[in-house]
This record gives C-alpha cells, sequence and structure tokens, in this order.
C-alpha cells in the first residue's frame, strides 16, 4: 500500500457555513472578537495604527486559544 490512512483518531469539528463552505467554528469566532475589538478599541483610542495592532493580537490570540480549546475537549 502506497497511501497512509489518518483519519483515525481525527475530531469533528463544528462548523459554521459561510457563504456554502464549511469553516470551523472557533475561527468564525475569533474573528468576531476581533471585530468586537475593534470597535471598541477605535472608539476609545482613535487610533488606526492601535486599533490594528490590538485586533491582530486579540484575533491571533483568540483563534489558536479557542483551536487548543477544542483540541483538548
Amino acid at each position: 500500500m502506497t497511501t497512509i490512512e489518518t483519519t483515525q483518531g481525527v475530531r469533528a469539528v463544528p462548523s459554521v457555513d459561510v457563504a456554502g463552505v464549511p469553516w470551523p467554528a472557533y475561527k468564525v469566532h475569533a474573528l468576531l472578537v476581533a471585530l468586537v475589538v475593534a470597535a471598541a478599541v477605535l472608539t476609545v483610542t482613535r487610533s488606526p495604527e492601535l486599533t490594528v495592532w490590538v485586533t491582530t493580537a486579540s484575533a491571533t490570540v483568540s483563534w489558536w486559544g479557542l483551536r487548543l480549546a477544542h483540541l483538548r475537549a
């Protein structure tokens, strides 16, 4: 046999349909967190540069945090 079967031990990821394409739910949640953070930071600081940095950091942390939480569950 020349192929490797890798489906054993893979967990089903809860998904959300975005434009007909299934996305993992943790990605959608991370993007929603980033959107809320962006709105809050821009409203409070009025600084686009700071908003981009904080939004990127919050999206990255929530994306990986939610992903790892799903993998451990």
